[in-house]
């Protein structure tokens, strides 16, 4: 192994760590500083910014190691069948996605621009208006309303649980009924 690769092993176990501190305690408090990510990670301020010049970049890539992990799941949720029994699967396990990183998003919102963290959110949302628009093709959902507004308001509503259950207004085990069964009532055809 030669110098320069090694030198190229260590900097992205480094960047593997920061992002996993990152995500940890971003995850946790969107405050979190970077003195404290870099103390987690086990390296000096000097080293993370040597990966990570400043705050935006440094959430950007947490949220794209979090979204990565969460394709991975949502990948793998089944969607064929009836697009409502598709619907409550997938919400399933987006809630627990959404559960898991609605800190992370905080401090994404805080630096990133608006548009820049819909674009990180493109896969998810595809697969949603995917599956809308086969509940809509089959009868099952309401069409009566642009697509693109059915899924954000999906992506509303579970943001929408996420600081609800922060600021102690709903509990966690309530909430994936409680969501799916808002989201249906949303989807479903009116009359």
């Amino acid at each position: 192994m030669t110098t320069r690769t090694r030198r190229r092993a260590d900097a992205e176990r480094s960047i593997a760590r920061i992002v996993a501190a990152a995500r940890e305690l971003l995850g946790r408090d969107p405050a979190a500083t970077i003195d404290e990510i870099a103390s987690a990670a086990g390296v000096g301020r000097m080293t993370l910014y040597g990966h990570f010049p400043n705050r935006a970049e440094l959430v950007e890539a947490a949220l794209a190691d979090a979204l990565a992990d969460g394709e991975r799941t949502l990948s793998g949720v089944g969607l064929t069948g009836d697009p409502r029994d598709a619907l409550d699967r997938l919400l399933a396990s987006s809630w627990t996605l959404v559960a898991e990183s609605s800190s992370l998003l905080v401090a994404a919102q805080e630096v990133l621009p608006p548009g820049r963290v819909r674009q990180l959110h493109g896969a998810p949302a595809a697969r949603l208006e995917d599956l809308i628009r086969r509940g809509q093709a089959e009868g099952a959902f309401r069409t009566d309303l642009p697509i693109g507004w059915l899924v954000g308001a999906v992506h509303y509503l579970l943001k929408g649980a996420a600081e609800e259950e922060r600021a102690g207004r709903l509990d966690a085990a309530d909430i994936p009924r409680v969501v799916t069964a808002s989201v249906r009532s949303l989807l479903t055809p009116p009359g």
